[in-house]
């Protein structure tokens, strides 16, 4: 069983649709013939077999498991320069019919703000986007409408950003806006977003051409939050070569740290810089090993000699212990049996008168 080839095709307003291709050649900017609902269109190839595949089931909210749509419909031909023609005819005559919707709604009172008007290839069905604070009871207009243009009239209210990204335009960064240039899908931003970007909370700053929080808030919101990783936080105190200092910004685009001491004064580093000297400080301070001294002294007392000397330097040996031990002990023998240590003297010379 084959597998059919699924073609992803775009139409007017960055409207996109999935289909069946096969047995076609079809290549990327390819204009073609396709079936919808109540007749067929003519749009644009943007992306076939693998590369839709992926192209929906990664940038897709609804289909955010890999999961790819059912296609609406099969592409029926390659579209000829006939048909492109008329599809151009059909655009030069949507703005008139826009203008004649917005006299009809006027006409009925209806709190609705007429946005684009989209005509079918086949002129088999015609429809009106507009936008519109609270629910519309268009009934009685959709039956104006249909006696007006003898076809099928459809409706749709969408919002602001959808609005935007039909009609395109150029943003406050002097491009085409994200959302009709490249952006695949339209996600929630909030303000949280650009409180962590640190940026003004003003509206006129962080909106865009559709009144609505800017988008590049949302896809930009990663990069600020790895680079922030680096840097250590707004707030913090930190021991640098100068004492405690304070975080009072940083500067991620030129990865330079505002620090403010205590007494008031500022500085700027870059984070080089600054974890240099975090570094620094942090490391303990290396001591200088003392000088080995070589000069050794002796408590030596009155009949200190050399051999003292020696013997308090170097441990005796077990024979020299045992010869100190003996010689001890005869002297304490000797001292029993009356004998003296000191030396025997001759006895002075006796006189001739005692002869």
């Amino acid at each position: 069983m084959t597998v059919p080839t699924l073609v992803e095709v775009r139409f007017k307003g960055n409207r996109k649709a999935y289909f069946t291709g096969d047995q076609l050649d079809l290549t990327p900017g390819q204009e073609v013939i396709v079936d919808v609902d109540r007749g067929q269109d003519l749009g644009t190839v943007s992306a076939v077999g693998a590369m839709a595949e992926r192209k929906c089931a990664v940038g897709c909210a609804g289909c955010g498991a890999g999961q790819v749509p059912d296609p609406g419909g099969a592409v029926v031909r390659a579209a000829s320069s006939e048909d492109v023609h008329l599809a151009g005819e059909l655009r030069k005559a949507e703005e008139d019919v826009r203008r004649a919707v917005i006299e009809r709604v006027a006409a009925h009172h209806l709190p609705m703000k007429v946005s684009d008007a989209e005509w079918q290839w086949d002129r088999k069905k015609l429809t009106v986007y507009f936008t519109a604070e609270h629910r519309v009871d268009f009934r009685a207009l959709v039956r104006d409408l249909a006696s007006l243009f003898r076809t099928r009239i459809e409706l749709r209210q969408i919002g602001a950003r959808d609005e935007a990204k039909r009609l395109e335009g150029l943003g406050r960064c002097g491009r085409e806006y994200c959302c009709s240039s490249w952006l695949p899908e339209l996600r929630p931003v909030s303000l949280a977003l650009a409180k962590d970007q640190r940026l003004s909370l003003n509206p006129s700053q962080i909106s865009g051409g559709c009144g609505r929080l800017l988008c590049c808030l949302r896809y930009e919101h990663d990069f600020y939050v790895a680079s922030r990783k680096r840097f250590p936080k707004e707030g913090r105190t930190l021991t640098t070569q100068r004492g405690a200092e304070r975080v009072q910004a940083v500067d991620i685009f030129r990865e330079r740290v505002l620090l403010k001491a205590p007494d008031g004064s500022a500085r700027t580093l870059t984070l080089v810089e600054l974890k240099e000297e975090l570094a620094h400080a942090e490391a303990p301070p290396t001591r200088e090993p003392a000088a080995p001294s070589h000069l050794v002294t002796f408590d030596e007392g009155p009949t200190a000699t050399t051999e003292d000397a020696i013997a308090s330097v170097t441990p005796p040996t077990g024979a020299g212990k045992r010869r100190r031990r003996r010689g001890r002990r005869g002297g304490r023998r000797g001292s029993a049996r009356g004998e003296t240590d000191q030396p025997d003297t001759p006895p002075p010379p006796r006189d001739a008168d005692d002869t």
